[in-house]
Parts: structure tokens; sequence; C-alpha cells
């Protein structure tokens, strides 16, 4: 696993070198400006003496000025051997950086009545005085920014260090205890707090969605057992050799493995991803489908005072996969089946792809309602059938919608919105 590079030293190399680059720059430009200001010196210099010296000539034509190696005056013109040849191409005007006599000068040239004087001055001896000024600056500036780099690594340090005990914090974390939070003291900055606080809202997020599996493994496992014991008692019936009671107990055990087989379709259909799911689906009419599925349920009701009203169903087109689709509104079904004595069970279809059973049950109070709901969003629900918590999990998990309200007077009304799998 490649080693990632640690925040302080990052902060730290970023913070160094952002200080080379501006001491290299400050440098830079104190050189320009130190060059600049020492032309101006040289110019003004030799402009001043170049002026005497020619005003010395106009009033004396004799007049001869004495090089003494130091500031020489040279007539470049003339066929004068002593004249360095590096002055000879000079023009008019100041020009440092003339090497000649193994010395450094500084040279001014000015023609006067078509004659070419050069005025020399030798800077060797100060460009020697400027280097040693220049060393103790670069001397302490490489001192300041080793203090720099050792100040800004425990700087970062320092700054890194609530980020360290809160991954300390969080390493004590254990995946099987429930309600764990980060805590920051008081004086933490402000992106910590945000951080800690995201963490912590995760943390809960994640208590919630344990205890949603929790309650959804009890309730599955809850209607697991239920048709497994169906198939247990009739099974044990059935080997007494009850004469003709034997049929009727193998019908019973024939609903029930039908049950356990649905039950571990839509197990293994909240497994898959959504996507796959959908990949899955096919075109088919629900306003065709839905009489089949109350056909496929009315056995349910053969012992009660219940009718079947189907319509009226608009014409609506889905899709879906289309055993889910029955899966689902079979069980509502059977939930309404289950829960009503007599009276009549309503289907109707919209146009919009929205399913309606209503049923003639004893009714549910809005606190009824509310408690459903509570169950529902843990899961808990326990029904006959697959359960409304599976059936609300598969919606959930399908983008369908599912909904439970009192019926009015009496009974209740489950509404399964199909919209976002319609077609036309």
């Amino acid at each position: 696993m490649r080693t990632r590079p640690s925040l302080t030293r990052q902060i730290t190399l970023g913070l160094v070198v952002y200080g080379v680059l501006l001491s290299v720059a400050l440098f830079v430009h104190g050189l320009l400006v130190n060059e600049q200001a020492e032309r101006m010196v040289w110019q003004a210099m030799l402009e001043t003496s170049m002026d005497d010296l020619l005003e010395r000539r106009r009033h004396d034509p004799d007049f001869g000025w004495r090089n003494n190696g130091r500031l020489d005056l040279h007539i470049l013109d003339a066929a004068d051997a002593r004249t360095p040849d590096a002055l000879r191409p000079l023009a008019p005007g100041l020009h440092d950086n003339v090497f000649f006599g193994d010395n450094e000068w500084v040279v001014l040239v000015r023609e006067e009545a078509g004659i070419r004087y050069a005025l020399a001055l030798d800077i060797d001896g100060f460009e020697d005085l400027e280097w040693e000024l220049v060393k103790p600056v670069i001397a302490s500036s490489v001192l300041f920014m080793l203090l720099l780099g050792i100040a800004v690594y425990f700087g970062a340090r320092l700054l890194a260090r609530p980020l360290r005990d809160l991954a300390a914090d969080i390493g004590t974390l254990s995946p099987d205890r429930r309600g764990l939070r980060i805590e920051v003291p008081a004086r933490a900055s402000s992106e910590l707090t945000v951080i800690a606080g995201a963490l912590n809202d995760y943390l809960a997020r994640n208590d919630q969605f344990v205890d949603r599996e929790r309650a959804f493994i009890d309730t599955a496992s809850h209607e697991l057992r239920t048709p497994m014991a169906v198939i247990r008692s009739a099974a044990q019936i059935a080997l007494t050799g009850a004469g003709d009671d034997a049929p009727r107990q193998l019908q019973r055990i024939a609903r029930a493995t039908r049950e356990v087989e649905q039950l571990i379709s839509m197990l293994l259909l909240l497994a898959k991803d959504p996507e796959r799911v959908t990949a899955a689906a096919e075109r088919f009419r629900l306003d065709e489908m839905l009489p089949a599925v109350v056909d496929d349920h009315r056995h349910l009701a053969a012992d009660k005072d219940l009718t079947f009203l189907v319509g009226p169903l608009q014409p609506c087109t889905l899709v879906a996969p289309e055993a889910v689709v029955r899966l689902a509104v079979g069980n509502l079904l059977r939930n309404a089946i289950e829960h009503s004595d007599r009276g009549e069970i309503r289907l109707t279809l919209d146009g919009a792809g929205r399913v309606e059973i209503r049923d003639p049950g004893h009714g549910m109070t809005p606190e009824e309602i509310s408690a459903l709901y509570a169950r529902l969003a843990r899961g808990s629900d326990r029904g006959s059938g697959i359960g409304l918590a599976l059936i609300a999990r598969l919606s959930e998990h399908l983008g369908w919608r599912l909904t439970i309200e009192p019926g009015g007077d009496q009974g209740t009304v489950a509404r399964l919105d199909f919209g976002g799998a319609q077609q036309g």
C-alpha cells in the first residue's frame, strides 16, 4: 500500500517553498534595484567629472588629464596605443561591466566637437565590497528559512493534532456498540466541529439503518416461520391418514410453499441492485393483469362474507418486473382479505398508475395509521402473507410509493403508486 504524505509534511513543505520563492523574489528585486541605483550613482558621478574635464579643456586646450588607474580619460578617436580595445566600439552613453586590464570598469562615453571621450572608473573594489555585504544577507536568509521551516513544522504538527486526536477517537469506536458519538473539545476549530458533526450524523443514520435491518430480519424470520409452521402441522395431519382431510391439508401445504417461494423471491430481489432489477423489467398492461390477481386470491375469502369489485381500471402500461408487481398487489389484496370479515373489497386503477385497494375491515384511526407507519419505518410490521413491512421495503427499493389511510367510516385504503414505471 502506497504511503500517503502527512498533512504536517505537506503544510511544512508548502510554506517553506512559498518562503523560498518569496525570498528569491525579494532578493532578485533587491539586486535589480541595487543595480539601477548603482547605475544612477555612476552616471551622476561620471557626468559631473566629464563636465568638469571638458570645461577645463575648453578654457585650456593644453590641459592634460593624468590617468591614475582609478579614473582614466581616453580619447577614443586618437591613435593612442594606450587606449584599451574594449573602449573603442562603445557608443555614447554609460556602460558598465566593461573589463580590461584585469579589472571591471564603468565607462561614460561622450562625443564633443566630433571627438569621443571615454571616462572610465575602476569599480573592481566596489564589486568586491558589494559581495562582502551580500554574503551576510544570503547567510541570514538561509538561516531564516531554516528557522522558518522548523517553526512551520512544529506549528503544523500543533494544528494537525486535533485531527490526529479525532482519528484516535474514531479508532476506539466499536461496531458492536450503538449510540457512540465523537466528542470535540469546546476550543476546537469550526472546521473540526463540522467534521465531527458530519461523522456523528453518519453514526446516527447508521444506528437507524442497523435498527431497521434488525427489525427487517426479525420480520422476515417471522414471515418464514408462519408458512413453515403451516406446512409442518398440515404434513403431520396428512401423515396421520385422516381420510378425506388429507387433500385439504395438501392444499394448505401447497399454499404455504407458494408463500415461502414468494418470500424468498422478494428477499432475493431486495438484495439486488435496483438497476439490475430495472434491467429485467418488461412491458405489460397493468389493467389487464389486476383481474387475474384478484381471481388468484378469491379462495382466501371462501369462508368469509366478502365480495370483490374490480374497477374502474384505466388503461395503464408499465415497464417493470411483472412478477414483482403481481406479488406486491397480491399481498396488499391478501392483507385486505385477512383484515376483513364481511363487505366489499374494491380494487381500482387510475391512469397515473395508482392501484387502490379499499377494504371494509374494522377501519383504522389516525393514531393506528401513525403506529403502522412507525412499524413500517422500523420494518417490524407483522401481518399475514409477506407483510406490509416487506411490501414497503420493496416499494422503496424500486422507487414506488405505498400509502395506507383510514377508509372513512370503516375499513382501510392502501394505495400503491407505480407512477415511476408507467409508460404511455
